[in-house]
């Protein structure tokens, strides 16, 4: 196409996408399935590529991060940030009521809309486009995280629709929904840190990232309710907030209007409860006058307005009675107490464990054996032990005292200067250590040996025939057929009986096989190196190419490299320090695990794919699928499981599936070789 037909299509397609993107994230109807909208972005993303001078600053394509942000400027508020003051009973929302009525004496109609548990942001927006995102900070003053709020797919970068000011600035929380929550947790676990506590710690940590393409895979989520400018024409604040949704912010669909205490009383009766059905958090209810004159009427108090107050709901909490307190080691050796409680009801669940999460926790609420405990869910998703119920302990009750030695090996804990939690640095004899970091080696997106799972592990350990990663490669058939293992529950007796039987033992030893063909930069996470997980072991493996190269890097050499930073790049090293992991490599090569990047496929980074579709299908000579699939991708083009009418190419391996080619040829798709491939991907 030419310059002039590119920049037409550029302009379609990005009015499409922030279209998808609103049905998607705004209106949560979507009209296309994934692999549409991305097919469409990854054609835009080609398109400002080629033609840098007709990409729009506010594409939708700002919504996949990539801008790096070393220091968060400081920017001050055109309005100050004033915070609400807290009510907690419905005596206090009478009260409230009738100072409102004392100081206007007119009717009020008031709204209520919940009052999300986030981070607070104001966005400035400029002929309908936005310009800035400052957070809170401490009201005056708050810091500049445009790029990263940009990636929030369910904020307008351009507005929809009219109407709306020259400038103005509109106010919201930023969330993280509850999915994203324990998606992220799990995945730092994986990767040898301690989890959030709870959404709205991750939320804050994540819109202060340098990367912005990492704040964009964190998936958050932002909600609004109050516009703020001196060109806003309208009556109501509840007017404002249907304009603001129809200019394409997200606003609560929960938000009410109420003519007496009793409407408000009711809703903050139906919130108490139905916010555990919620798919986010929320801490309360916020209660506005709506009448904006009556607004400018009332005022302001030195730190909030005198027109609007919150209603902080009590964390659901239940009293129980202590059981006893274990301390489990994970797959880093860090140290966790875990309180056992007698089972008690709380937030729609029964709960008969809770964390206690360090030590330093256990000395500052004293809590003993046998105390009532208070326990609650802290962001309404881990259940934490919050207060000792003084009044009933048990005579003669014992401080509970952190343990000093691992309670699995029996090895001095050791704390690192700045950390609260205690680790065992028996990292090769330690039980659970060791079979911590087989499963996590074995695991989907590490050696992905699906054959083999946590029991099998188990047993295999058990038994004495695997201690390192490495023992996995040195299993036969004659040492593992006929194991047995009886599992047994304590409370109804039943006992269940586990055998490697022949066609057991030959899917272990086939996925043992296929790992082989994994590449390296999912060999090195599979590592377990704390603090290497998926995407900083991609960021090693592309720089530095072979485990070789890594070994001998240098620090000055590992922080060059992106997302890698002091706390990483001091765990690499001391990872590499170690004799004993070289040995462990050096068994793994030997064992034919890759640990270099395919020659073939380094140099291979370029656009030549941008727009084709591909299905990767069978076994292939020189690259497993992944490394074909990553290929693939890296050059522009995409991939998916399955044949249509718009696949560019079925690339075909031996053994594929014959009903893939008869589809293919049906279809008229082309069928490419592993070599045709890699002669399409070295064309300039």
């Amino acid at each position: 196409m030419d310059k002039l037909q590119a920049m037409q299509r550029m302009e379609r397609l990005s009015e499409e996408l922030r279209q998808h993107n609103y049905n998607y994230y705004v209106l949560s109807k979507p009209v296309i399935g994934d692999y549409e909208f991305d097919t469409l972005l990854a054609e835009l993303i080609s398109l400002e590529k080629k033609y840098p001078e007709f990409a729009d600053p506010c594409s939708p394509t700002q919504h996949v991060g990539g801008g790096i942000t070393k220091e968060f400027r400081q920017v001050v508020h055109r309005y100050p940030m004033l915070s609400l003051g807290n009510t907690y009973s419905e005596a206090e929302i009478r009260d409230f009521e009738e100072r409102i009525h004392k100081l206007i004496g007119d009717e009020v109609e008031y709204v209520c809309e919940l009052k999300f548990d986030g981070v607070a942001i104001g966005l400035t927006y400029r002929q309908g486009l936005l310009v800035q995102a400052v957070t809170r900070g401490d009201g005056i003053q708050g810091d500049d995280v445009t790029t990263n709020i940009k990636t929030i797919r369910s904020i307008p970068i351009k507005l929809r629709g009219e109407g709306y000011p020259e400038e103005f600035e509109i106010r919201g929380e930023i969330i993280l929904p509850h999915s994203s929550f324990a998606r992220m947790n799990e995945q730092r676990m994986e990767d040898g840190e301690e989890p959030f506590a709870n959404p709205r710690n991750a939320a804050s940590g994540s819109i202060k990232m340098q990367d912005s393409a990492e704040v964009a895979k964190r998936r958050l989520d932002g909600y609004f309710y109050h516009l703020l400018g001196n060109d806003l024409r309208f009556a109501t604040h509840y007017e404002s907030l249907v304009a603001a949704k129809s200019w394409g912010f997200k606003v609560s669909d929960f938000t009410v209007r109420c003519r007496s205490l009793d409407e408000i009383y009711d809703y903050l009766k139906t919130w108490d409860q139905g916010r555990y059905d919620l798919p986010f958090d929320i801490d309360g209810i916020v209660i506005k006058v709506n009448d904006l004159r009556q607004q400018e009427m009332l005022g302001f108090t030195a730190k909030s307005p005198r027109w609007a107050i919150s209603y902080k709901f009590k964390a659901e909490q239940a009293a129980t009675r202590l059981l006893s307190v274990v301390f489990q080691v994970g797959r880093t050796g860090a140290i966790t107490p875990v309180a056992n409680l007698q089972p008690v009801q709380l937030a729609g669940t029964v709960v008969k464990r809770a964390s206690l999460h360090n030590a330093d926790i256990i000395a500052l609420l004293d809590v003993r054996i046998g105390d009532m405990v208070f326990v609650e869910k802290g962001g309404e998703i881990i259940p934490k032990i919050t207060g000792v119920d003084l009044g009933q302990r048990p005579a003669g009750a014992k401080s509970l005292s952190f343990i000093s030695t691992c309670p699995e090996c029996g090895t001095a804990l050791v704390r690192a200067a700045g950390e609260a939690a205690w680790y065992c640095p028996n990292e090769t004899e330690c039980p659970p250590q060791i079979k911590g970091k087989l499963e996590h080696f074995i695991s989907r997106k590490a050696m992905n040996i699906d054959s083999l799972g946590e029991g099998k592990i188990e047993m295999l350990f058990d038994n004495g025939l695997v201690h390192h990663c490495a023992d996995l490669y040195d299993l036969t058939y004659e040492r593992m057929i006929g194991l047995e293992k009886s599992y047994g529950a304590a409370d109804d007796k039943r006992e269940k009986r586990v055998s490697f039987r022949e066609k057991t033992v030959t899917n272990i030893l086939n996925g043992i096989a296929e790992s082989k063909k994994i590449g390296f930069e999912r060999v090195l996470y599979a590592m377990g190196i704390r603090f290497v997980g998926e995407t900083v072991a991609k960021k090693l493996a592309a720089h530095f190419i072979s485990v070789d190269k890594l070994t001998a890097a240098r620090y000055d050499e590992l922080i060059e490299v992106e997302e890698i930073g002091e706390k990483i790049a001091q765990s690499i090293l001391r990872w590499f320090s170690e004799p004993k992991n070289i040995e462990l490599i050096n068994r793994l090569k030997i064992a034919g695990i890759r640990f270099e990047m395919a020659e073939s496929l380094v140099p291979l980074l370029g656009s030549q794919l941008n727009g084709m579709t591909f299905v990767v299908s069978g076994v292939f000579e020189n690259f497993s699928r992944d490394e074909l699939k990553k290929t693939i991708e890296l050059h522009g083009g995409k991939n998916t499981g399955s044949i249509s009418a718009k696949t560019s190419y079925l690339l075909a391996g031996t053994n594929m599936g014959p009903e893939k080619r008869k589809k293919a040829e049906k279809l008229g798709v082309p069928i490419i070789s592993e070599l045709d491939f890699v002669l399409m991907v070295r064309e300039e």
